[in-house]
């Protein structure tokens, strides 16, 4: 036999397992590696659409939540799992865009490590006060602010954060100054808010609403560029003269880097059935939070929004030099 003949049959042998595994796949359980505590926000939507996509997959799809570091050793080991789908990474803007940046040592990189599958939902972050807080409106709000420089208490979850990073954002955009001071999660927060320990609170919207709709707090404005769906009422930062301010809160899904493109295919193709199923779609609205457009739910067009907000978020905290504590 030639030795371009054997070199052949071997490049061929070579692709079989490959092959195979794409025709194959899934043959046994998926694992989501969620960076955040199980229960609420980017956790509880992950489990919302794993229940659909199992059934489109034929598999088990076991949730993992582990905790820590802004969600960045979770995502670490995600990303040294064997590319082969059976391992993916959950998370958000805070933890795969935010953390890499503001966090020491870190052993990956968001953009070169991953396969992206598949945005799977947005929602908005807002600003919110102790119903007592004097000014009546998010002009009114700043104006005060900027009477009171460094007198106003603002939390945050950790440091380093996402929440850090829009509080830094809001007062570059709007010329005020306020102290942030560090918890740590969420729970205590809104008990230090209800009881008036605290002035204030720039946050996903998810985390408050049923406080703002009972009215033990009040909301100033939706970081956004319309309105959010499930607080019609409250006045998003575009409508009110600050265009700029505007921070979409995402969710998404990726693999370790090398997966093949045909076991994301499968992976993004169950991603989307479940955003397209009416019953998903209200559990998530139920949620507060909106599949993405048709359009943005491909892995090529969420490969182009993350990176288009790596380069948005990356410059501004480094300028700012926000660094986790």
């Amino acid at each position: 036999m030639r030795r371009r003949d054997v070199i052949t049959l071997l490049g061929v042998a070579a692709a079989w397992p490959l092959a195979a595994h794409a025709q194959t796949y899934p043959s046994r359980p998926i694992t989501l590696i969620v960076p955040l505590p199980p229960g609420v926000g980017t956790d509880a939507i992950a489990r919302t659409i794993a229940e659909y996509m199992k059934g489109s997959l034929g598999q088990p799809i076991v949730v993992e939540n582990s905790t820590g570091a802004g969600g960045t050793v979770a995502t670490a080991r995600a990303m040294r799992a064997t590319p082969d789908g059976y391992t993916l990474s959950i998370g958000n803007l805070g933890t795969h865009v935010v953390s890499p940046a503001t966090y020491p040592n870190i052993q990956y990189h968001p953009l070169n490590d991953f396969e992206p599958v598949a945005m799977l939902a947005t929602t908005a972050y807002w600003l919110v006060a102790r119903k007592d807080l004097p000014p009546k409106d998010v002009k009114e709000l700043i104006a005060w602010l900027k009477a009171n420089p460094d007198k106003v208490s603002a939390a945050m979850v950790g440091s380093g954060g996402i929440d850090q990073v829009v509080g830094t954002f809001f007062q570059q955009k709007t010329g005020t100054r306020f102290q942030f001071i560090p918890y740590r999660g969420g729970p205590p927060i809104l008990q230090d808010l209800i009881a008036g320990h605290i002035d204030m609170y720039l946050g996903a919207a998810t985390a408050t609403f049923g406080q703002v709709r009972s009215g033990q707090l009040k909301a100033y404005a939706v970081f956004a560029r319309s309105r959010w769906f499930a607080a019609p009422d409250v006045p998003s930062t575009a409508e009110v003269g600050l265009s700029d301010l505007t921070i979409p809160f995402w969710m998404g899904m990726w693999a370790p880097k090398g997966t093949p493109k045909d076991v994301i295919g499968k992976i993004n193709a169950a991603v989307v059935a479940a955003l397209t199923d009416d019953a998903v779609r209200q559990r998530l609205r139920d949620q507060g939070v909106e599949p993405p457009s048709p359009e943005q739910q491909t892995p090529e067009a969420f490969a182009i929004f993350h990176k288009a907000e790596v380069e948005k978020w990356w410059p501004f905290i480094k300028s700012a030099s926000i660094r986790a504590q």
